[in-house]
């Protein structure tokens, strides 16, 4: 299926599937194939095989586990560097916040916990697809928090300030992992003015993407900010 093909409405996500456990891939794939919006077009066992399918096959969302033979990291860079619009959702078992930031900061549009799958996996397929970032909701916010009580104040701290209170509770609530739709009802706006926020303090910052625009909130420290 080509990208035109897989842009048309009602089209299926495609997805890649690669894990190096074949039991996994197994039960993953009966689950987002069980789906009438999902197919899975590909599997791979490495991140060199992840990284071969992703430019032979075009998926539109590549999940991947973070812990496998030619994996990780480097796997998401050289996927994210091939200049498709695939999208990285990293299925792990880790759940400690020293993993968070480096998946974003090498492309990737988010993280499920292996141990919510079950619950998460399909919504955040969904979200990632749609070009939203998905952070697992059960412990994204601890784990934020968490390593914002690390960072000091720098730059991008005092860049915070070009935003409008308005413009800051957008991103901030953008980085927590609320859609469009969600930080509309928790403002009390439609979603289409978070979108409009959200685009202004894109272009005011210099961003392109909202993954990009998650990982300056997490330097920045705007997910300890108060609400206005």
């Amino acid at each position: 299926m080509n990208e035109e093909a897989q842009r048309r409405p009602g089209a299926p996500i495609t997805i890649l599937l690669a894990d190096d456990h074949g039991i996994v891939r197994a039960g993953l794939k009966a689950l987002l194939d069980a789906q009438p919006d999902m197919q899975v077009i590909a599997e791979a066992e490495t991140g060199a095989g992840a990284v071969e399918m992703t430019r032979r096959h075009a998926p539109r969302v590549v999940v991947t586990d973070l812990s496998m033979p030619e994996g990780g990291l480097e796997a998401i860079r050289q996927i994210t560097a091939l200049g498709l619009p695939a999208r990285v959702l990293v299925l792990t078992v880790h759940a400690e916040e020293r993993y968070l930031l480096p998946v974003l900061e090498a492309g990737g549009s988010g993280y499920v916990r292996k141990s919510s799958a079950h619950t998460d996996l399909l919504d955040a397929v969904r979200t990632v697809a749609r070009g939203e970032v998905f952070l697992d909701p059960a412990a994204t916010t601890t784990l934020l928090r968490g390593y914002l009580g690390r960072v000091g104040a720098g730059k991008e701290h005092d860049l915070g300030e070009v935003l409008s209170d308005r413009e800051r509770e957008v991103v901030r609530l953008t980085a927590e992992g609320h859609t469009a739709q969600q930080a509309g009802e928790i403002l009390s706006v439609s979603p289409k003015t978070v979108e409009t926020y959200r685009h202004r303090a894109m272009q005011k910052l210099g961003l392109t993407t909202r993954a990009e625009l998650v990982r300056y909130a997490l330097r920045a420290g705007l997910l300890g900010a108060d609400p206005a």
